[in-house]
């Protein structure tokens, strides 16, 4: 059976009553309203948060369960390599599905997820759910390529930095709002109030959302083999991908680690205020709209460069430091800042390739980012136990330098 617009008809014709804006056959396009723009934006913020809303609360969850660090450790590798497989499986869908339809089915699947979490007596059972939000959490990768088709290409760096900046500051504040929930009314209630605000997401996006017409034509299994052949056959979007699933990974072995330094010796912090260093983070998240506009107009493969290197700065601040409240601090911030250089800066040449290809290629780069971030945060986990702050820390720098290496490499066989 092929996945084709003449399967799609039946939902535009269901929909034009509707007071959302459609893509009509001529192909005229609905105007890209900044009222659009904050729909997606916020679309992509709560989506993306909910892979993240368990890292403040694994020492609560463990205590719980009655379970070690490194088993409740799976649980954020888990929902970020479900994150991975989601994005792998169904994000190369929104290339011939009706994006709308298929955006709003996966945010009621995630309150699904979320509310089978609250409610899990087990680790085991919980593992599951975790691996099930993170796999219908993909509701940021379907949003992106359809703002990326409905803007201009002279906006295209600023929407990338804009709704970059959406996703990276809710995934900073949802520690924030996980550890505070988690610290008054425990880690079950945080789950629940995410399946809530997930229902309430999926009636928004039914009445703001403009229905589109697929740009292309084929089976599934033709779908996802012509992605594999896009990652091999393209360098451009290889580095890209390899470059941010390293990045990321450092990235990740941090965060999901932090609520074992706060809480220790070290700080002896609850995982409220663990929680709350996402604010800090999410105030250096304001900088990715700049980092958009300078894509725009100088080299991204540039940006990349400085923001890999400042991720090690950033990473030697923490071994050294970290153990000091102003070294914490100014980690976070550093590490935040060129993380999102380096990831903006990537996406914009992923949207440099061809529009027809655009899901596919944003679903090959954001399945590699968040294999990195579940592959980071079980290293970081791993380095804990074995040699606590210092072993993360030499994770993290290992993944940057390896990246750094591999990006000087390609931008020598560039410039030839």
């Amino acid at each position: 059976m092929r996945v084709n617009a003449a399967i799609i008809k039946p939902w535009q014709r269901a929909n034009r009553g509707s007071s959302a804006l459609a893509l009509e056959e001529s192909d005229q396009a609905p105007v890209f309203t900044r009222t659009l723009l904050f729909t997606f934006a916020v679309a992509c913020g709560l989506g993306i948060a909910n892979v993240y809303y368990n890292q403040p609360l694994l020492g609560q969850m463990g205590r719980t369960l009655h379970v070690s660090v490194s088993q409740i450790g799976s649980i954020p590798m888990l929902a970020q390599g479900g994150f991975a497989v989601g994005v792998l499986f169904m994000a190369p869908l929104g290339d011939v599905l009706e994006r709308r339809r298929l955006i709003t089915t996966m945010v009621w699947l995630v309150a699904f997820g979320q509310a089978l979490a609250a409610l899990a007596p087990t680790l085991a059972l919980l593992q599951f759910a975790s691996f099930v939000v993170g796999v219908t959490s993909v509701i940021s990768t379907l949003v992106l390529p359809f703002a990326i088709k409905l803007c201009s290409p002279k906006q295209r760096g600023a929407t990338v930095g804009l709704l970059s900046s959406a996703m990276l500051i809710s995934i900073l504040l949802s520690r924030t709002l996980s550890g505070v929930i988690g610290q008054n009314l425990g880690w079950r209630s945080m789950y629940g109030i995410a399946a809530i605000m997930m229902v309430g997401l999926a009636f928004v996006l039914r009445s703001l959302l403009p229905t589109s017409q697929p740009s292309a034509s084929m089976r599934y299994s033709e779908l996802i083999s012509s992605t594999f052949r896009l990652a091999i056959q393209n360098r451009r979007l290889r580095q890209s991908t390899v470059n941010g699933m390293l990045l990321y990974g450092a990235l990740s072995a941090f965060w999901a680690t932090l609520v074992f330094l706060i809480e220790g010796p070290s700080y002896r912090y609850g995982m409220a205020v663990a929680g709350t260093f996402g604010i800090v983070g999410a105030a250096s998240a304001m900088f990715a709209p700049v980092v958009g506009k300078l894509a725009d107009r100088f080299s991204p493969r540039l940006l990349v460069g400085l923001g890999t290197t400042a991720m090690l700065v950033a990473y030697l601040i923490l071994g050294f430091f970290g153990l000091k409240l102003w070294g914490l601090l100014a980690g976070i911030i550093i590490l935040d800042m060129a993380a999102q250089a380096s990831t903006i800066s990537n996406q914009t040449i992923v949207y440099s390739l061809p529009s027809e290809v655009h899901s596919r290629a944003y679903t090959v780069y954001r399945a590699a980012y968040s294999l990195g971030g579940a592959a980071g945060a079980w290293l970081g986990a791993y380095g804990w136990s074995v040699a606590g702050w210092t072993g993360v820390c030499t994770v993290g720098v290992t993944l940057i330098t390896t990246a750094g290496l591999l990006h000087l490499a390609s931008q020598l066989r560039y410039a030839r």
